[in-house]
């Protein structure tokens, strides 16, 4: 009897290590199958990163402004109200130019035209070529921007030890929303001299040393 006890006892692990075994090439399978849904949904996800950007881009909402000279009109002047404008200024890891603004805060009437002048300076020992970006906050305002002369519009190249003043004019579309009291315009300097052939300067006026 107790031989027949085994017997039974021992037929139920049998049959379940025999179903283990053909359950694990089956889970392996779904553990494959799994890890490459999750690499293909983080490349989806990486891949929506610059789609994103060229949306934004297109809208305008991500702070980007126009590349190119606005054209001014001074009769749409709003001196109903005032809007207030402050300016930021850096430099990218590994651009060694002194960068800042002369005036850091403004208050401009929407359609009126304005001006603001940045001041750089080259401390190294090489001739440096640098491309100004900006962004301005909240994003929604940069559809409202207009600069009609920007140091942004090219690439601004110094020599080493060479400084220079840099204006930038622009007015506010009076079509602005009456809920945007206020924005910042900010500017970040990149070193591209690797990156361009023939330097390109314009509104520059510079002199050497300080």
């Amino acid at each position: 009897m107790k031989n027949h006890g085994m017997e039974q006892n021992v037929k139920p692990k049998t049959s379940i290590d025999e179903g283990s075994l053909r359950a694990a090439p089956n889970n392996a399978k779904t553990v494959t199958k799994l890890v490459f849904v999750v690499i293909g949904m983080f490349g989806f996800g990486f891949a929506l990163v610059p789609l994103y950007d060229v949306f934004c881009d297109i809208a305008g909402i991500n702070g980007k402004t126009a590349t190119t000279a606005a054209v001014y009109e001074p009769t749409l002047i709003d001196e109903s109200r005032s809007i207030t404008v402050d300016f930021i200024t850096r430099t990218n890891t590994g651009m060694p130019w002194e960068f800042s603004v002369q005036t850091k805060s403004i208050d401009v009437h929407p359609g009126k035209l304005a001006k603001v002048d940045f001041y750089v300076r080259n401390p190294a020992s090489r001739d440096i070529i640098a491309q100004a970006i900006p962004s301005i906050s909240p994003g929604k305002a940069a559809l409202y921007m207009n600069k009609t002369e920007c140091f942004c519009f090219n690439h601004q190249p110094l020599k080493a030890g060479e400084e220079a003043i840099m204006p930038m004019t622009f007015f506010i579309d009076p079509q602005l929303p009456d809920e945007i009291t206020y924005f910042t315009l900010q500017y970040t300097l990149y070193d591209i001299t690797e990156r361009v052939d023939e330097p390109v300067s314009v509104a520059m006026n510079k002199s050497q040393g300080r």
